[in-house]
């Protein structure tokens, strides 16, 4: 297929490169790098997360204005997941013949599109490369070691991203330091933050005199005990007399459901899953923020904001003993407890320090090194 004029910021042919995501996290960090990259970029949307809160609210609200292909493997078992989306974005490679794919992260969508990638002959293009946890029951870490291993160009956030895909025997010429792109998504949205003060009204909230928190990592949903833990945390916080807002994921109240537990949640402030502007209004202003999300570990940093997280391990270890701190559902309480006790010192103390995610210039970096190659590729066509 003959690759039409371009008429794309970075100067290369429609169509030229295929961005690939499927969940929350990779909409907020791919979004910067598709609208620096306009019409060049064919976009894909696996349909991972496929609740109208989950994608297409993100999707505005991250400023996407169009996706030019929608899949639907949301609510299929994780390896059917993989193997459905491979074959699905394989077959659109062949169609519409981009000459560079780039995933983010360590999604199920993310292995399916590097997959489909590799099986194609395709250079693909890896955000965010080189995060490690060490904890092999994760389904993320499999998930991006492997893509690592696959992925021609390693867009890592960090010199110690850098430093554990070196340490694997990845080649040094493969791996690109760029920063992470959720810096200039997060600065990007906080630029028009007008609208905060009507959602801490809207709540009935004061500024720093509540914690938000999120929960849906498999580890604690899918865990009864974990779980119900967790919750009884979160009631004890608030009946200390500190709100919790809860924005509910799908996995999280189905799972609550099952047990008969959403009772846990009338003491909090629980909501749907909000959209992105929306849940940073409330992150900015949060006293302390509880969760087991790796994008949060991220957002808080730019945010200055503390964040205790819910898991035994993280891959984002630049941000623990500054901004994040790992504790258990069986510690949580006691843990926000302390940390509420002398919140305003902390908060003093994170505004002065920067984000150990970046400049914000990762977007630029990555385009400019993906426009490179496919020029390479194609240079009578760009």
């Amino acid at each position: 297929m003959k690759l039409s004029p371009s008429s794309s910021p970075v100067g290369l042919p429609r169509s030229s490169m295929m961005v690939v995501f499927g969940t929350r996290p990779e909409i907020v960090k791919l979004a910067p790098l598709v609208r620096r990259l306009g019409d060049a970029a064919y976009v894909v949307h696996t349909g991972q997360h496929y609740d109208h809160g989950m994608s297409r609210a993100f999707l505005q609200s991250c400023g996407i204005g169009r996706v030019d292909l929608q899949l639907h493997v949301g609510g299929l078992p994780r390896a059917a997941q993989i193997g459905r989306g491979a074959e699905q974005i394989a077959e659109a490679v062949s169609r519409f013949e981009p000459k560079y794919v780039v995933v983010q992260g360590d999604t199920n969508a993310t292995f399916a599109a590097a997959l489909a990638a590799n099986a194609v002959g395709v250079r693909l293009g890896h955000v965010e490369a080189g995060l490690r946890a060490n904890d092999r029951r994760m389904p993320e870490e499999h998930n991006r070691v492997m893509v690592d291993h696959i992925a021609d160009d390693l867009f890592a956030a960090t010199e110690a991203n850098r430093a554990n895909l070196l340490a694997e025997g990845i080649a040094d010429e493969r791996i690109l330091v760029t920063g992470n792109p959720v810096v200039e998504a997060v600065r990007s949205q906080r630029a028009a933050a007008h609208a905060d003060g009507d959602e801490l009204v809207r709540l009935g909230l004061y500024p720093s005199r509540y914690v938000l928190a999120t929960l849906h990592r498999q580890e604690n949903v899918d865990d009864p005990e974990n779980l119900l833990a967790t919750l009884h945390a979160f009631n004890r916080i608030a009946a200390s007399g500190w709100p919790v807002v809860f924005p509910v994921h799908p996995r999280t109240r189905a799972m609550l459901t099952s047990l008969e537990a959403t009772h846990l949640l009338d003491a909090l402030i629980a909501e749907d899953p909000l959209p992105y502007e929306r849940f940073l209004a409330l992150a900015a202003h949060a006293a302390v923020l509880v969760s087991d999300s790796g994008g949060i570990q991220e957002e808080a940093t730019v945010l200055g904001r503390p964040v205790l997280v819910v898991r035994d391990s993280t891959e984002r270890p630049e941000a623990l003993g500054t901004f994040t701190k790992l504790v258990t559902p069986q510690t949580l309480a006691a843990e926000t407890a302390a940390l509420l006790a002398s919140v305003e010192r902390t908060l003093e103390r994170l505004d002065a320090l920067p984000s150990p995610f970046g400049d914000g210039k990762a977007t630029e970096r990555i385009a400019e090194h993906i426009r490179a190659a496919v020029t390479e590729i194609t240079p009578e066509e760009a």
